[in-house]
């Protein structure tokens, strides 16, 4: 499955927008697309699912290593491999757009805002190729794709001013019917706000996909690895409006080892029989009184404190703790079985890459081993003083800037949101 990056000059260029009208156009040359997203991100690789109607994959080289971003790549399955990059090409501790595209050996091309630029805009692109080779790095910088841009003379000056070696690969015109609505923690879902077809479909007109997928290669295949076997364990996963946040991995791995059954406890579902629980991040401060009241709460909170498995991220941690407070004061019940309250904040309060070290053994890692993760809410958790924690905060915030892990018998919540390549879902999956 040949590949091409969407990379950005900026946070906020329109990547997503870019990427999207690029796969609208490789599919209208008849091509099936595989769309992928660098950095740990749920909520662009939903609007990527809702126009190439298949699950986005999560590439980042902290959270997976270099082997692990080129097996969840391969395990794509298309004609090609559109992959939306993270904030500016270079910026990201951890993992980059630049550290994806290395991994991968694929090439790079540039969405610039040219809403006031011509000849810039060449400078711009021109500037990003060559400091890939002043800084020692392998990156493929092939050409743009021009945000904002007229069309005719505006255009054309930008491509006739492009240097040779970089080529226009076309531009996104400025309307604002290509906007996507956002709100804390990044954009809309995709099904909650796509994009108007009518604009996509205009947008993918300008993009030159035969151009595109003449550029594109294949990435280096990973070492392989035995695959863990499977059990006769089985998973209930939250999956609702409140629990959104679940990367395509995740799900492929507890299905390769474990019956997977989803339960919607905001449409009041009840926790299915099980041998465990996964209850993934998402937005639960949104829907506050329909867990309050949900059976599968009160079900699961009997569960665990029988010792069943309960393994929470971030929005699962805010829904076993004992109560949730929205940033209007509106406070809710909920689950109860980890010894914190939650408030939610107008600003984030953590965001970052994480490495945690396990102080004992626990639900997702042994003791002494490190687990890496990614962080991102809104909200903070006020701790009983007496509370068990399973992680020391190597870097990252945790739940209290030095430990993560919220843990009651074999119940584990975390602000940390973990990739399957970190062994977590594994580990989880052999003390069921």
């Amino acid at each position: 499955m040949n590949g091409v990056v969407i990379g950005g000059t900026r946070s906020g260029v329109g990547k997503t927008v870019a990427a999207l009208a690029t796969i609208r156009a490789l599919e209208a040359e008849g091509l099936t697309v595989q769309p992928a997203k660098a950095g740990p991100d749920f909520i662009d690789p939903s609007h990527h699912a809702a126009v190439a109607g298949r699950s986005s994959r999560t590439l980042d080289v902290w959270l997976e290593g270099v082997d692990g971003v080129r097996r969840n790549y391969h395990r794509g399955d298309a004609d090609v491999c559109v992959v939306e990059g993270v904030m500016g090409l270079y910026d990201g501790d951890g993992s980059s757009t630049a550290a994806v595209a290395e991994a991968l050996d694929l090439p790079v091309v540039l969405v610039v805002d040219a809403k006031a630029g011509m000849e810039s805009v060449a400078a711009t692109v021109l500037g990003f190729e060559r400091y890939a080779a002043e800084a020692g790095r392998d990156i493929d910088v092939v050409g743009i794709l021009a945000q904002r841009a007229h069309g005719g003379r505006h255009a054309e000056g930008i491509r006739d001013a492009l240097p040779a070696g970089l080529e226009y690969f076309g531009r996104l015109p400025p309307r604002d019917d290509l906007e996507i609505p956002d709100r804390h923690l990044g954009l809309h879902m995709g099904d909650e706000s796509p994009l108007d077809d009518d604009a996509l479909d205009a947008a993918a007109e300008t993009v030159r996909a035969d151009r595109l997928r003449a550029v594109s290669r294949e990435p280096p295949r990973p070492e392989s690895v035995a695959p863990d076997p499977a059990t006769d364990a089985t998973v209930a996963v939250a999956r609702d409006d409140a629990f959104r946040f679940v990367y395509p991995a995740t799900l492929e791995r507890l299905r390769e080892r474990a019956t997977v059954t989803t339960f919607a406890p905001t449409a009041g579902d009840d926790l299915p029989d099980c041998d465990g629980v996964y209850l993934p991040g998402g937005y639960p401060e949104l829907h506050g009184e329909a867990l309050a009241s949900s059976p599968a709460l009160s079900t699961l909170s009997d569960r665990a404190a029988e010792g069943l498995p309960v393994f929470g991220e971030c929005g699962g941690l805010m829904a076993l703790a004992r109560s949730l407070t929205t940033t209007e004061g509106d406070t809710h019940a909920m689950a109860g079985v980890l010894p914190a309250d939650v408030r939610m904040h107008d600003r984030y309060q953590a965001l970052d890459h994480v490495e945690l070290r396990a102080r004992d053994d626990s639900l997702t890692a042994a003791s002494g081993t490190s687990l890496r993760g990614h962080e991102f809410h809104y909200s903070s958790a006020d701790v009983d003083a007496d509370a068990r924690f399973a992680f020391d905060v190597e870097r990252g915030d945790g739940v209290d800037g030095d430990h993560d892990g919220l843990t009651v018998q074999r119940t584990l919540g975390t602000y940390c949101h973990v990739h399957p390549e970190s062994g977590a879902f594994d580990a989880f999956l052999d003390g069921l």
